[in-house]
């Protein structure tokens, strides 16, 4: 496995060195945030340990950790079988750490009047074969939006949250629509929902803002709707709630193993729970 890099620092006034360790981090956008957050912590907690927080989405990550130029590499969704066998071909074990919960939401406009939507809808919206191109065909009518044509805003195909939305809403046989806008980032979707009456969109709930709404889910068409919440994402009620993973190229030892074991500690699971996710196990945060 990769081991973490040690890197020399010059100790101004006093005329010597110092050796840190360098811990590269790399990919999902849905984890960014909160992997900047425990790296930014982290210095706190052991300063000879500098923790270095990139995105570029899930699969990028998982590339680079096969490829072993990071030591962790943060995914949203599980790594797929030919990533295995790339990894194990190419030497490296990957250890896959599940270090939270996330209630993958979708987003409306503030004028979108829709209160609920159901796998069904959404799989008419997203699907290639769906056929829903208009709020008006699930009901709706959309102040600001005179068209009313139904805008689709999607994840690239680099990213966990893309995979993700594609397995357990439209279903592992089903590619998405041609025609939808598709955002590098999580806050690049709600950025644009937030100014588009006529779009939808979905992305982590840790994204969610005050300037869009959100419906809750019906996974079938006859089951309780439920919103995206961080209880909801615990209690596993909320239908699109989904694991968060690190992978290490083999057991994480050394620094790398003390920072896992860190993030998966309370300290770590109280900042990512304020990030808006949910924890892997039971914790008080004040």
């Amino acid at each position: 496995m990769r081991r973490a890099v040690v890197i020399g620092f010059l100790l101004i006034g006093c005329g010597g060195g110092s050796d840190r360790v360098l811990i590269e981090n790399k990919g999902s956008d849905t984890l960014v945030n909160v992997a900047q957050a425990w790296a930014e912590e982290y210095i706190g907690v052991d300063p000879s340990v500098a923790v270095a927080v990139s995105g570029g989405g899930s699969g990028t990550g998982i590339s680079a950790m096969i490829n072993g130029t990071v030591d962790i590499a943060n995914s949203s969704r599980g790594m797929r079988r030919e990533e295995i066998e790339l990894a194990q071909g190419n030497g490296v074990d990957p250890i896959e750490h599940v270090v939270g919960y996330d209630a993958l939401a979708v987003f409306l406009h503030p004028n979108n009047p829709l209160e609920s939507i159901s796998f069904t809808e959404l799989r008419g919206i997203y699907g290639d074969h769906g056929s829903y191109d208009r709020w008006e065909q699930i009901g709706v009518d959309v102040p600001g939006c005179p068209s009313g044509e139904i805008v689709r805003v999607s994840r690239q195909n680099n990213s966990g949250t893309y995979a993700y939305f594609q397995e357990a809403v439209l279903g592992e046989e089903v590619d998405f629509r041609f025609g939808s806008r598709d955002m590098n980032g999580s806050s690049e979707v709600v950025d644009l929902v937030a100014n588009t009456p006529c779009a939808i969109g979905y992305s982590g709930l840790a994204y969610a803002t005050e300037e869009v709404a959100m419906p809750c889910i019906m996974g079938g068409d006859e089951d309780e709707c439920v919103v995206a919440s961080v209880d909801t994402a615990i209690d596993g009620s909320y239908p699109i709630a989904r694991p968060l993973f690190m992978y290490t190229a083999g057991q994480a030892v050394g620094s790398v193993g003390v920072y896992m074991d860190w993030i998966l500690g309370p300290e770590g699971q109280c900042i990512l729970f304020e990030k808006g996710y949910a924890p892997v196990n039971p914790v008080v945060c004040s």
